[in-house]
């Protein structure tokens, strides 16, 4: 539409450039009447169909009653009709009503017809979307319907400005009353419309919802600037915050909601993956296949055999590694590739299409604000222009600014949820797989591989993904900047142009090679965290064996090679920032050099908002290389090329039969369990089985839940059967002596329980497997090394080398004289020693079955009970402590026995947690761990830095006032050249500054990595037994896996980001001064407001962040806790109910992380908005004083405003991000200060052949595992001579395991000593003593490597925990220990549990003959094992009640006596030595 045809439509002028020529502007009531009023209506037209969805999809009112707000709206709405139909009504009676006074006047303009009409159609319209909006689920405002009336207020001030002038001219008045009434009347409905959509309109229903999580009912205006997150601010300033504050999380941004949406674009993209996989596996081979068609044809022969590899040659060492690599080559290949990436996109496509959206309006927006400071100088300089138009630009200035900020917020926001979202993803993802991982793959990625994934690799991604656009922001920027300095400076811009291509492929190589480093620092850290997981396994081993030096300094090693990757990576990033700050100043100066060249002088103020910009963008593209790689260990396949364990097994075991395994150590037992429970691979034949499974393996699985929990085990509480069964399992015995009986909480992996006694074998096998025992109904399958329960099973299956041998019923292969007749009779004079009152001696090898799903495990039944030290610990803290967790949703029994729980009387106590400022102390400790000269170093080059750059900018500005010197004349070459030679040289040395600072900093930063490590790891390994008893595993992996990444990656970004930020601060503030010393005046009270935000947000986002790192243990605990019970979880079927209760979980972290995300874009938004306010009033002052300011200042000072709005935000954000990641190095430094147990070696060392006669003395020995607790040992006195054989025998809980823990000082004394060889062991240190004792442990543990490592000689590799071994094998390794040590003083914790009849004997006949001269100290739960000793000792409650030789013991008749009758053995059985 043309002016003219506007100026038709309204009968006055549409534009005229006199409105705006004058001290006094307006704009023209015509564009006010169209233009102005077209853009708030078309907004809402456009939009409407958008809310009318609701109304004409027939959508369910769901809300029955109109609240007060809603109808308050539809009131004023109504008004508003009314107006606008009186506005019409006005405008037809001037028309064509009665016009006595004046019949000749001109009818009114079409503009005053339409516009009525058209406010009246948008009331009716308005009236509908708001109805639309109500019967909307969920919705409690509209974001459009608020931007409508935001845009009407908006374009209705400018007639309401000029109809208020008009009415105050003391010449004029008021032209039309009845048009300036109904103005005004409208516009105040307007502006209450606009308030009150601003307002939430929370229906009843949402109530509860709400106060679960605010912002479910924040409205439009809340949420772009997190007011609702206000109350957890204020929450956070009155009292610590803690868990229970936590809100709820919303629906979408839950683990299971998260993980629905992955894993349905996952399965998608994994089957076209493996689609493509299928296509690329073919062509390779049609082309292999060619290939060896043409070499066959040209060579004459075919050359098939070297295409493989023998067998033999791979064992080559040479050729094996070629191998090696060949292999892992063609592995890469064999699994579906590039499905991640895409499934991550489109799982959070709306997200990331949404961020991008406001990363593109804040990116143009940045060059806004330069162009309105380009006019701004522009005014400062001509003094002509009028005053309204530096109001305007200071103005324009603000609400850009503000724009700006809202934008980057939402971007930011919606970034790093994006992050959360796909971070939770891969972590359920790893854990849904580590539910489904065979044992190939368990062997390829251990325990601490896996953990890594879901601590620092997770981590990656969540950081990639935060900032994924700058990949392409950072270029766009690069281009805008491109274009407006051709705009500017024309042809010369090119030079820039090439200069960025040219550094380009150097950013690209540089990026390269830190993935590279990257990727190398994650293996490093893999392999790392899985000899920490091991060595937290098995930590009583090494305290044992004294072998805690070796594996600190292997840990060390490894540590080392991490450290080496990451000074690499250091120095890169060094190299990084000199070759980024320097870009910019090349750029510019070779531009400028280049346009001084070709002109000889041209205005230089017009292009430095350009140089600025530039600058700005490229420094600002440091991030993109600085990207963090995704390193992530994908599980590979499996190894399928195995030799067979188990071949040609074929049998039927018929419902209800009662069937025993029987074989040697390695005969496939646990091999063919596994096979029946589907965890091997199966290369032919078939597996049914009809019914369900329950599998009890070898090595108990006990959850850190209560006692109920474990027995339960997911199932439905049936009180009355859950009496049934532990009456039937013994356990009520046990149970008796709990304080909270089946409430008692259990730690972790059992440590506070132990197995059964040895009477109690006899009881299950009764009640529970034998015929008449509660599974008698059952199909069940016994893997046994025990002979007696043989001729009560239904049939025996015999293995021999992965083949079954015979099958059939006791009496059936007795009458055979086949293997297992053979069998029984080489041992029969041991068996005759049995009867089946004896039973209980074998009975608990009935429910083992190894828990290993390694495919080389055999399973091994123990006669004896596990742990018992455990079970010791469960009664003795019972009675002491009553250790229990009680749950709110137990039964009345539950709520009647609970006591008041103490603190520490917990079994696991709960995780320590720091509350407060962080003390200063934890900074000087870091400071400390860099060094005082790399400290003081790096501050003093970051502060040159900082005054080069501030000196730079002051160059700047000075030689743009060469425009004024020089105005029409020749500008001078020496003068050309001095200025640029200046500005370059500052901004190289700015390059060398900042190059020094990083490297010193980096260097420092390692150096204190190095040493907290160090200082954890020496700690850990030094601290007591009872620590790990109390505290769960994954907390002490949380130490070395998040908060030691965060130490070496996250700490040292946070101190160079603060420095740097607070000496950017401090600069621009220094030279906003100089610019404009009234500024200070302004600098003060917004001091005072960023530090009262600053320390409202430091509280709650510190106590935030300690919240998220104690939350996130639980995980790795869960995690752990899995994969060491995955046998039995899948063999009962429960994978879905570890899913949901790891869903749980980390929900609970969830809910730290996401308000601590929302809490930094609270701080933001509040911190921009100040600093806005900083610009505005620098464009202000320098509007009201620009008659006595420089301009060339004032460019300087507006231009450091707009940089300091970021500046201020990222200070405090810094300040706050630094003390939330220091809380890592007092998290560390608690571990690092934990309580010692004694010193490892003291002045006091023993002889070195010390003990030689191995004579023993207990002196009223005393002991309790914590001071303030009962004693567990009651003045034992005893003298054991040397070369004695002692067994030590005694009812659970009598102290057995105690009394062995003492010799080896694992528990301190608390009264008396106990001697060796004449030298009290309390004296010396403890690896003194250690070293020269040795113990054959009931529960063998292994770590991977070497044989050499976990023994001596060999070469051949041992997996995770040696999982690889069967039970049995792994209990002999561990007799060899014993061997090579050759100690005169032997502690045997029945160390033949484990194997068979054969290899028991064996191993019996080895310790006779080895350890001969040697004291021998044997904890017996089968009396057969030690009556051959030559005293026995019988403890009660911890004192010894009987101490004497068998024979002696069983004609007293006492209490040695009484278990020999419970065990079946009969005086003629009782023979001392």
């Amino acid at each position: 539409m043309s002016a003219a045809a506007l100026e038709e439509y309204c009968g006055s002028v549409f534009w005229n450039d006199s409105y705006l020529l004058r001290e006094d502007p307006d704009l023209p009531a015509c564009l006010q009447q169209t233009v102005l009023v077209w853009i708030p209506l078309c907004f809402l037209w456009l939009c409407a169909p958008y809310l009318l969805v609701s109304l004409c999809g027939g959508m369910k009112v769901e809300r029955e009653r109109f609240s007060k707000l809603y109808l308050c709206k539809q009131f004023l709405v109504s008004l508003l009709f009314l107006t606008a139909i009186a506005d019409l009504a006005v405008t037809i009676g001037e028309d064509y009503g009665p016009q006595e006074a004046n019949p000749s006047t001109e009818k009114n303009s079409a503009v005053y017809y339409v516009n009525p009409i058209l406010y009246a159609v948008t009331w009716i319209l308005l009236l509908l979307c708001q109805e639309a909006v109500r019967r909307m689920e969920g919705i409690i405002d509209s974001t459009i319907l608020f931007l409508f009336w935001l845009l009407l207020v908006l374009c209705n001030i400018f007639p309401f400005q000029s109809l208020i002038r008009e009415a105050i001219k003391p010449e004029g008045g008021i032209r039309d009353v009845p048009r300036f009434c109904l103005f005004f009347i409208s516009f105040g409905f307007q502006v209450v419309e606009l308030i009150l959509s601003g307002v939430a309109d929370v229906p009843p229903e949402m109530e509860e919802s709400v106060k679960k999580n605010p912002e479910t009912g924040a409205a439009f205006l809340s949420r772009i600037t997190f007011n609702w997150f206000n109350s957890m601010v204020l929450k956070g300033r009155k009292h610590t915050l803690v868990q229970e504050d936590m809100w709820e999380l919303k629906e979408a941004d839950s683990t299971g909601f998260i993980s629905k949406i992955f894993h349905s674009f996952m399965r998608q993209d994994v089957a076209a993956a493996r689609v493509r996989l299928q296509a690329r596996l073919k062509k390779k081979r049609e082309k292999k296949s060619a290939k060896a068609k043409e070499d066959a044809f040209e060579n004459g022969f075919s050359n098939s055999l070297s295409a493989g590899v023998s067998q033999d040659v791979l064992m080559m060492e040479k050729k094996g590694e070629k191998g090696d690599k060949k292999k892992k080559k063609g592995e890469k290949a064999d699994y579906p590739k590039s499905w991640l990436y895409p499934t991550i996109f489109k799982s959070c496509k709306s997200d990331f299409l949404i961020s991008a959206f406001f990363k593109v309006v804040q990116d143009v927006l940045v060059f806004v604000s330069p162009l309105i400071l380009k006019a701004m100088i522009s005014f400062t300089q001509d003094k002509s222009s009028y005053v309204w138009e530096g109001y305007l630009y200071a103005l324009m200035l603000l609400l850009v600014a503000i724009l700006q900020s809202l934008c980057l917020q939402q971007y930011f926001q919606r970034c790093f949820l994006l992050g959360i979202q796909v971070r939770t993803a891969i972590m359920d993802a790893v854990y849904k797989k580590a539910l489904v991982m065979s044992n190939d793959n368990r062997k390829e990625s251990t325990v601490g591989e896996t953990m890594n994934m879901i601590s620092a690799d997770a981590q990656r991604f969540h950081d990639v993904t935060s900032f994924i656009h700058l990949i392409w922001s950072c270029p766009l920027q690069i281009i805008l900047s491109i274009f407006f300095l051709w705009m500017e400076i024309g042809p010369s811009a090119l030079i820039g142009l090439a200069v960025m291509l040219l550094v380009a492929p150097l950013n690209v190589l540089l990026s390269t090679k830190a993935r590279l480093y990257q990727i190398d620092n994650m293996k490093c850290k893999d392999k790392r965290l899985k000899s920490m997981n091991e060595i937290l396994n098995g930590i009583k081993i090494l305290k044992l064996y004294a072998w805690e030096p070796s594996f600190q300094t292997q840990v060390e090693g490894i540590r080392e090679e991490e450290l080496e990757v990451m000074k690499k990576f250091a120095y890169l990033s060094s190299v990084s920032s000199l070759i980024f700050i320097c870009t910019p100043v090349m750029v510019s100066v070779l531009s400028f050099a280049m346009f001084f060249k070709q002109q000889c002088l041209r205005i230089a103020w017009k292009s430095f908002w350009e140089v600025k910009t530039l600058k700005a963008t490229l420094c600002s593209m440091t991030p993109v290389a600085t990207l963090p790689s995704v390193y992530a260990t994908a599980p590979l396949l499996g190894k399928r090329d195995a030799e067979p364990l188990l071949t040609d097994v074929s049998f039927d075991i018929k419902p209800g039969r009662l069937v025993a395994v029987v074989g040697a150590v390695g005969s496939g037992k646990s091999s063919l369990i596994s096979a029946l429970l589907g965890e091997m691979h199966k290369i032919k034949g078939s597996v049914n089985i009809q019914g369900s499974l329950a599998y009890v393996p070898q090595q108990a699985w006990i959850q850190n839940a209560t006692l109920r929990d474990n027995i339960m085990f997911g199932s439905p509480t049936e009180e009355k059967r859950l009496q049934e069964v532990i009456e039937a399992t013994a356990l009520r015995p046990d149970l008796e002596l709990l304080p909270a009986g089946d409430l008692t909480e259990i730690g972790e992996k059992g440590i506070n329980l132990s197995g059964v006694d040895s009477h109690v074998g006899k009881h299950i096998f009764e009640k529970v497997i034998g015929p008449n025992g509660l599974l008698k109904d059952k199909t069940r399958v016994l893997v046994t090394h025990g002979m007696s329960f043989l001729p009560y099973v239904d049939e025996i299956v015999v293995l021999l080398d992965g083949v079954i041998s015979e099958v059939g019923s006791y009496k059936i292969l007795r009458a055979n004289k086949g293997a297992f007749s053979e069998f029984l009779d080489t041992y029969a004079q041991e068996e005759r020693k049995r009867t089946y009152s004896d039973c209980s001696q074998d009975t608990e090898d009935l429910p083992l079955v190894s828990e290993s799903e390694d495919t080389h495990v055999d399973s091994a039944l123990e006669d004896s009970v596990t742990l018992t030290l455990k079970r010791e610990n469960s009664i003795r803290r019972s009675k002491r402590n009553g250790s229990i967790r009680r749950r709110k949703s137990s039964s009345l029994r539950e709520l009647e026995s609970a006591g008041k729980i103490k603190e520490g009387e917990r079994i696991i106590e709960k995780e320590t947690m720091e509350t407060g400022q962080v003390k200063f102390s934890v900074y000087l400790q870091y400071m400390r761990a860099i060094g005082w000269v790399y400290s003081i170093g790096a501050v003093v080059f970051f502060a040159a830095f900082s005054g080069a750059t501030v000196g730079q900018s002051l160059w700047l500005s000075e030689w743009t006032n060469d425009a004024v010197v020089y105005y029409n004349m020749t500008y001078p070459v020496s003068q050309r050249d001095t200025r640029i030679g200046v500005y370059a040289a500052l901004g190289f040395v700015q390059a060398l500054f900042a190059f020094f600072a990083t490297l010193l900093l980096a260097t420092g930063s390692i150096c204190a990595s190095r040493v907290l490590h160090s200082r954890l790891l020496n700690n850990i390994l030094r601290v007591p037994m009872v620590f790990f008893d109390t505290t769960p595993l994954g907390r002490v992996v949380n130490r070395f896996a998040k908060d030691i990444y965060t130490i070496d990656e996250s700490i040292p970004m946070s101190v160079r980001s603060w420095i740097q930020c607070l000496l950017n601060v401090l600069s621009t503030l220094m030279v906003i001064w100089i610019a404009t010393p009234i500024f200070i005046a302004i600098t003060v009270p917004l001091a005072v407001i960023y530090y009262i935000v600053q320390r409202l947000y430091l509280n709650s986002s510190r106590q935030l962040r300690r919240l998220d790192s104690v939350s996130r243990s639980p995980i790795y605990s869960h995690f752990g806790e899995t994969v060491s019970g995955l046998s039995v979880i899948r063999a009962y079927g429960h994978q879905e109910r570890f899913l949901e209760k790891n869903e749980t979980i980390l929900d609970l972290n969830l809910r730290s992380v996401y308000p601590w995300v929302v809490s930094n874009r609270w701080l933001a938004i509040r911190l921009e908005f100040l600093g806005n306010l900083v610009v505005f009033f620098s464009a202000l002052l320098a509007v009201i004083y620009r008659d006595t300011l420089d301009s060339s200042l004032v460019g300087l000072s507006i231009s450091s405003a707009l940089n300091i709005t970021q500046s201020l935000n990222w200070l405090v954000r810094m300040n706050t991000e630094l003390e939330t990641n220091i809380v890592a190095v007092e998290r560390v430094s608690e571990y690092s200060e934990t309580e010692n147990e004694a010193e490892w070696v003291n002045d006091n060392r023993p002889p070195e052949k010390w003990p030689e006669e191995g004579k023993l003395e207990f002196d009223n020995y005393m002991v309790r595992y914590r001071p303030g607790l009962d004693l567990v040992l009651h003045g034992i006195s005893c003298d054991i001579k040397g070369t004695e054989k002692i067994g030590i025998v005694g009812r659970t809980g009598a102290g057995k395991s105690s009394l062995t823990n003492c010799l080896f000082r694992i528990i301190e004394s608390a009264g008396g000593r106990i001697v060796i060889d004449g030298i009290d062991i309390s004296t010396i240190g403890l690896h003194d003593l250690r070293n020269r004792l040795t113990i054959i442990p009931q529960d063998p543990v292994l770590f991977s490597g070497s044989l050499r490592m976990n023994l001596d000689p060999f070469d051949k590799f041992i997996t995770e925990g040696g999982e690889n071994l069967s039970v049995g094998q792994r209990q002999l390794l561990c007799l060899a220990r014993a061997l090579l040590r050759k100690s005169r003083i032997l502690i045997l914790d029945e160390a033949t549990a484990a194997v068979d009849l054969e290899t028991d004997s064996l191993i019996q006949k080895t310790i006779r003959k080895e350890f001969a001269q040697c004291t021998i100290l044997t904890i017996a739960h089968r009396l057969n094992s030690i009556l051959d000793s030559s005293r026995v000792m019988v403890l009660d409650a911890g004192r010894i009640v009987e101490f004497d030789s068998p024979s002696n013991l069983f004609e007293k008749r006492g209490l040695f006596y009484a278990m020999a009758q419970d065990a079946g053995i009969r005086g003629e059985n009782v023979t001392a030595l």
